[in-house]
C-alpha cells in the first residue's frame, strides 16, 4: 500500500436532500483523521478544502437538482484526485455528499487507463445510487453517481473523465445495500451490477461477501473504496441524513475494512455523507475514522504480519 496519503476536503451538500454534509471534512479532522493515519506509519498531507459553488437549494429541473453546481464540484474533485494519483499519492476525499464519488472515481478510472491497471470499486453504502432523472423520486444527484459512472446520465456528468462510460458495472461491488427504489432495482439488474445486500450478509456473513467482492484482486489491481457512512447501522453511526436501519454492525464493518486492508491493494478512498448536523458529539466521525484506520492496517486480531 502507498504510504503517501493526501487528504482532500470537499465541503458541499449540493447533491443531497438535506444540508450538513458540507461540514463532514471538518468533523473528520476534529476526529483526528490525520494523526490516526500517521499512527499507522503513513505520511499524511492535508491539502485543505476544495472550493466550488454554494448550494442554491432549488427544486429539480428536468429531473436533476443543482446539475450545474454538481458538475462544477465533480470536475474540481476529478482534477484534485487525478493530480494526486499522477504524483503517486493515495488520495482520500473527505466529503461532502456522495455525488462526489462520480468525480473521484472518474479520476481513478482515467489513472487506471493511463497506467494499464485493472480497477475494482467497492461501494459501501445503504443505497445503490443507481438512479436516473427518469427514475429518481427526488432529483437529488447523490442518488445517481454509480449510474452516471456507468454511462446512465447527462453528458455533463458522464463525460467528466473523458470516456463514456467511465467504468464498467462489472468493476463494481456494492456492499451493505438495503434501500433501493423500484425502478432503480430494475436498472441495477439490467446493468449487471454485483450487489452484496444486507440479506446476503445476514445469510452468508460479511466474510463470504468480502471474499467474493475481493475475488480476482491482484498485483495489477487498483482498489478504490467509496465509503458512504450510511453503510453503517444508524445505532453506531447516527450522523447521516439518510439513515436506513439494519446495516452492518461495528464488528461486521471492522471485518470488511480489515479484509480490504489484507489485500494490500487499497489505492484511493472516498469518505462520504458524514453529516454532523445529525450526529451526537461527533460520534459518527470517530467511528468512521476508527474504521478508516482499520482500512490502513490496524487489526483488532492478534495476528502476526505475513
Amino acid at each position: 500500500m502507498n504510504p503517501n496519503i493526501s487528504l482532500i476536503g470537499a465541503p458541499t451538500d449540493v447533491g443531497a436532500g438535506s444540508r450538513g454534509a458540507s461540514m463532514g471534512p471538518e468533523a473528520l479532522r476534529v476526529a483526528n483523521i490525520n494523526q490516526v493515519l500517521e499512527s499507522q506509519g503513513l505520511a499524511v498531507l492535508d491539502r485543505g478544502n476544495l472550493s466550488g459553488p454554494r448550494n442554491p437549494w432549488l427544486p429539480p429541473v428536468d429531473g436533476y437538482r443543482h446539475l450545474a453546481e454538481v458538475v462544477a464540484w465533480n470536475q474540481t474533485v476529478f482534477d484534485a484526485v487525478y493530480a494526486e494519483l499522477q504524483q503517486s499519492r493515495l488520495p482520500i476525499v473527505l466529503g461532502g455528499d456522495h455525488c462526489l464519488g462520480l468525480g473521484s472515481i472518474s479520476a481513478v478510472a482515467r489513472h487506471c487507463r493511463d497506467a494499464g491497471k485493472k480497477l475494482r470499486v467497492l461501494w459501501l453504502d445503504a443505497h445503490a445510487d443507481f438512479n436516473t432523472s427518469a427514475l429518481t423520486p427526488s432529483g437529488n444527484l447523490h442518488g445517481m453517481p454509480v449510474a452516471c459512472l456507468c454511462g446512465y446520465g447527462p453528458p455533463a456528468l458522464t463525460g467528466i473523465g473523458g470516456q463514456v462510460p467511465a467504468i464498467s458495472p462489472k468493476w463494481v461491488r456494492q456492499i451493505g445495500i438495503r434501500s433501493v427504489d423500484e425502478g432503480e432495482k430494475r436498472l441495477v439488474h439490467e446493468a449487471g451490477l454485483e450487489v452484496f445486500d444486507m440479506r446476503f450478509i445476514d445469510e452468508m456473513g460479511m466474510r463470504a461477501a468480502m471474499e467474493l467482492a475481493l475475488a480476482l484482486v491482484d498485483a495489477n489491481t487498483h482498489l478504490h473504496v467509496s465509503f458512504d457512512v450510511d453503510f453503517l447501522d444508524p445505532d453506531i453511526a447516527p450522523g447521516v441524513a439518510t439513515t436506513v436501519r439494519g446495516g452492518p454492525s461495528y464488528r461486521e464493518a471492522q471485518l470488511c475494512m480489515e479484509m480490504i486492508a489484507d489485500t494490500g491493494r487499497l489505492a484511493s478512498l472516498d469518505v462520504m455523507e458524514l453529516n454532523p448536523a445529525f450526529d451526537v458529539r461527533n460520534r459518527t466521525a470517530e467511528v468512521a475514522v476508527d474504521l478508516i484506520e482499520s482500512l490502513f492496517g490496524k487489526s483488532t486480531l492478534m495476528r502476526k504480519a505475513v
